[in-house]
């Protein structure tokens, strides 16, 4: 085929005669093997030494990004974003990160502390370094230093459900109560309980139990003894947190219930009925004895009156004594008056009373119908 040109290329020593095309593939012409067939396949060239080397996965990849080839010199489809530079040349990249930096100094530097709270700061969030009060304050910036606020002086509860509890007498009451309580040392809080509001609970219960052990389970249910117990249970509590090194402080407490046990709670009923009663007649008693000593008195100061007349007149007073004594005697009894003769010997006045009291009964009912 002379005069047509090889898709395979030039042979490797041979010139343009007749006989120089050649129907094979030929290689890369130059090469000191004497030439060969080219593999369109694989990347022109050769190293240093004149002979091809083969593509790698490397080679096919390293010069792909995500979007495709990469272009050299940044083209017209390639990423060409870039900052605006200062009047100087400089890039404001430089400013950008100093004023990040130093607002985020500054927001984490200074802490508004409210009027009813503290804040413990710790380095890097575990070793104490100081307390803080109300008001601006400034630490180092987070994570350096991290601030924890708490509210310190607000009234915390916590109400403890109906508990079976024995008394001095060896007798179970059920009874509920209502502990407040607040922070006075914000350090001790915050490093010396893992859970405050427990602790609370189980001081609370050991000194109640300790303080109604010391009543009887009438007193405790009457009512007398609560303001003792409700004390005491607010001293023991103390004592008990002071000894933990808390820094709680117990404003009071507070029994809302005290019933028997659920199961005896109708004897129970019956009991302080039966205590109500017996409270009630010994009031009654104890009234009437009252009275019959005013009575007395009354009488004995009316005898000395009379005893100091007597003396002075004995024949007057004791005529009066008399008189006194039968109009007392002869009024609350029937009489029968004797005239003298010529007259009815018989006058049944209590008759002619209760005749004339009869007629005027019926002289009323008659006026109403």
């Amino acid at each position: 085929m002379a005069g047509k040109k090889s898709p395979w290329g030039n042979g490797g020593g041979s010139g343009s005669g007749s006989g120089g095309s050649s129907d094979a593939p030929s290689g890369e012409s130059g090469g000191s093997d004497g030439g060969g067939p080219r593999n369109p396949w694989l990347p022109g060239g050769g190293g240093s030494d004149g002979k091809r080397k083969s593509a790698s996965i490397e080679d096919i990849f390293k010069n792909r990004g995500p979007e495709g080839p990469r272009r050299k010199g940044g083209g017209p489809g390639g990423p060409n974003f870039r900052l605006p530079e200062r009047p100087g040349g400089k890039s404001w990249g430089p400013l950008l990160i100093g004023a990040a930096v130093a607002l985020w100094v500054l927001v984490s530097s200074a802490h508004q502390i409210a009027p009813r709270e503290e804040a413990v700061v710790t380095w890097f969030g575990g070793k104490y370094s100081t307390t803080l009060d109300s008001g601006l304050k400034f630490t180092l910036p987070w994570p350096i230093q991290v601030v924890e606020k708490e509210n310190v002086s607000g009234i915390r509860s916590v109400t403890i459900p109906e508990k079976l509890i024995l008394t001095g007498d060896q007798n179970l009451v059920d009874l509920s109560y209502l502990i407040r309580w607040n922070i006075k040392d914000l350090k001790q809080y915050q490093f010396q309980l893992a859970d405050p509001s427990e602790t609370v609970q189980e001081a609370a219960e050991t000194a109640m139990r300790a303080s109604v052990a010391e009543k009887t389970l009438d007193t405790v249910l009457s009512g007398e003894g609560r303001a003792d117990i409700e004390q005491n249970v607010r001293q023991r509590m103390q004592d008990i947190l002071d000894g933990y090194r808390s820094g709680i402080a117990v404003q009071g407490i507070e029994i809302n219930k005290t019933d028997p046990p659920q199961q005896v709670i109708e004897a129970f009923n019956d009991v302080l009925a039966a205590q109500q009663d017996a409270e009630r007649d010994i009031n009654q008693a104890r009234r009437y004895a009252q009275q019959l000593l005013a009575r007395a008195e009354g009488d004995a100061a009316a005898f000395n009156q009379i005893y100091g007349e007597y003396r002075l007149a004995p024949e007057v007073t004791r005529r009066r004594l008399y008189y006194e004594t039968m109009e007392s005697v002869l009024s609350k009894t029937d009489k029968t008056i004797i005239g003298a003769e010529g007259v009815t010997p018989y006058l049944p006045l209590p008759e002619v009373q209760r005749r004339a009291r009869e007629a005027q009964q019926r002289a009323q009912q008659a006026g109403e119908q």
